[in-house]
């Protein structure tokens, strides 16, 4: 999409220095962009490279001298990037019309302008909002709830009664709506628990590649506004996430855990059942949260168990030192015989 430099300033909040006037048509990294393509700087170490780009027009933060070009001034210029991005990059479709090889059943509802991809498959009474875009290979169950604009890539499944909000994006292979894991033993052999519950997401959530999210078992599992999951993240039965919440790619999350809002979870951390991620959270990759743990509003951990991170650098520290003593205490001990 083009625009104007004032048009792209305008709409992410930023301040033009230079030529207002100058045409965008995407965004790119310096070292590939072309004349019309826009690019950022974070840091002034990244300004000499910025400079030798051939892009004409470039995000920037305060103070960071940029001879030549046209500036977009931000005090958050990745934001803004990202925002930027948003305007000029145009989705490619998943979807147009309905392909003929598509089955939908009889009682289910389909807004305006929804494109549903070859061999897709719509159950009864399953709603799908307008302007939602449904890619090849998709199942969509029974009483399924899809809002508006969502874009549900190739082979996504949501079991039956599934809830989703309005502009959804769920990448390839992701399963929503699945049995959570759960059983009564009674000393012989398992008997499962009901999974009776449903999936709740709410709107503008991504959920990565291969992602699985189960549904409730006596309660609903909920995914709050803005969630992000990454790829091949597991979320448990009874999982309640709050609002602008981020996970990063393979964590596992178990059954009746409780995430605050704008909870940081790094790559592949574990969590126990019933365990409490409080309100701004930071838990570092490979974290390892033991059943029933809270931990408490703004903290941020890391290891296993999963501790404070001045604790876990400062236990690190002496773990990595550990062959050096091991062989301090072999000669204590030969002198004392």
């Amino acid at each position: 999409m083009k625009s104007t430099a004032k048009d792209v300033a305008q709409a992410i909040g930023a301040k033009v220095e230079g030529d207002a006037l100058l045409e965008l048509t995407g965004v790119a990294a310096p070292e590939r962009a072309g004349s019309h393509d826009l690019i950022y700087v974070e840091t002034a170490k990244h300004a000499e490279q910025a400079v030798a780009s051939q892009a004409a027009c470039v995000v920037a933060g305060e103070g960071i001298p940029l001879t030549g070009k046209t500036v977009l001034r931000s005090a958050q210029p990745k934001v803004a990037f990202a925002k930027a991005a948003a305007l000029l990059l145009e989705q490619r479709p998943i979807a147009s019309g309905i392909h003929p090889t598509a089955i939908i059943a009889p009682l289910a509802r389909v807004g305006a302008n929804v494109g549903i991809g070859p061999y897709a498959i719509i159950g009864e009474v399953a709603h799908i909002g307008e302007g939602t875009q449904i890619g090849a290979h998709c199942v969509i169950g029974a009483g399924c709830w899809i809002g508006e604009n969502c874009r549900l890539h190739a082979r996504v499944t949501l079991y039956a009664g599934v809830r989703l909000g309005s502009r959804v994006e769920i990448h390839a292979g992701a399963v929503v709506g699945a049995d959570g894991f759960g059983y009564a033993f009674d000393g012989e052999k398992y008997w499962k628990f009901p999974q009776a519950g449903i999936v709740e997401i709410g709107d503008d959530v991504e959920i990565g590649a291969n992602a699985t999210v189960d549904r409730g078992s006596l309660d609903d599992t909920r995914i709050g506004v803005g969630v992000k999951l990454d790829n091949l993240v597991h979320v448990g039965h009874n999982v309640q996430i709050g609002t602008h919440t981020v996970i990063a790619a393979q964590t596992g999350i178990s059954g009746s855990c409780k995430l605050g809002h704008h909870v940081v979870c790094g790559g592949q951390v574990g969590m126990g059942e019933h365990c409490t991620l409080e309100d701004g959270v930071i838990a570092g990759g490979q974290s390892g949260i033991l059943n029933g743990k809270t931990i408490r509003s703004g903290e941020t951990v890391w290891g296993t168990p999963a501790r404070p991170l001045e604790k876990f650098k400062e236990q690190y520290a002496w773990f990595a030192r550990l062959p050096e003593l091991a062989e301090r205490v072999k000669k204590l001990e030969a002198k004392q015989r």
